[in-house]
């Protein structure tokens, strides 16, 4: 065998297995240096965060947890892993989207020494302004769950919070007796979302369903005689 040719053989494999060890060494400097892996916790805020954009953007019938990995840009198992099956991954957002309407009315009522008046005006138009900033994904995900016993107990579970964060922030204002007090909350919950879900329809402006909605909280407090 010509030594010459087999010395340019071996060089070029040297060359080879050279290039091979630089690839992997970038690769794996890229795992170590590329961008950080996102903990549990924040993938499921991340998968939370573009579920809603699905919901807003294609209706909640387009939210399935294969088209939330794709949008999300993981693989269907880190979806599945998350939430399991569908109707979690709604539930999820439905308390998702509950507990930053209850944030957002106790930031707008951390205030103290207003009057009964510009309390309700306040608590009002805190509750129909989280409708608006849903763009109304509160009712296109509570109309995908109508019907599932699951959605039923969680609303139920959330209507009681938010009655009891309605209750302490009129309590001052009003004589009636505990039991009482809640049961007019309900009532004004139910009516407040009546309102929003009107806005959402484009019946009626955030405001007008704001004042009307204020006008019945004060209403709701009075004594019966």
């Amino acid at each position: 065998m010509n030594i010459n040719l087999l010395m340019v053989g071996f060089q070029s494999a040297r060359e080879h297995g050279r290039g091979e060890n630089v690839k992997r060494s970038v690769s794996e400097t890229g795992q170590k240096t590329g961008a950080r892996r996102l903990s549990g916790p924040e993938r499921r805020h991340q998968l939370l965060d573009t579920a809603l954009q699905v919901v807003r953007e294609e209706g909640a019938d387009r939210l399935t947890l294969g088209h939330l990995a794709a949008r999300a840009g993981v693989s269907k198992p880190v979806a599945y892993d998350h939430f399991g099956t569908r109707s979690q991954l709604l539930i999820a957002l439905y308390k998702l989207i509950d507990r930053r309407q209850s944030e957002a009315l106790r930031e707008t009522l951390t205030t103290e020494g207003r009057s009964f008046e510009e309390t309700a005006a306040l608590l009002a138009a805190a509750h129909v302004h989280c409708h608006a900033d849903t763009s109304g994904e509160w009712h296109a995900i509570g109309a995908a769950l109508a019907g599932s016993e699951e959605k039923e107990a969680v609303y139920q579970e959330l209507l009681d919070g938010y009655v009891q964060l309605f209750a302490a922030v009129l309590r001052p204002y009003c004589t009636l007796e505990e039991t009482e007090l809640e049961r007019r909350c309900v009532g004004l919950i139910g009516a407040g979302d009546a309102l929003s879900a009107a806005m959402v329809r484009g019946n009626c402006s955030e405001a007008d369903a704001a004042e009307s909605f204020a006008v019945l909280i004060r209403g709701g407090l009075r004594e019966t005689p």
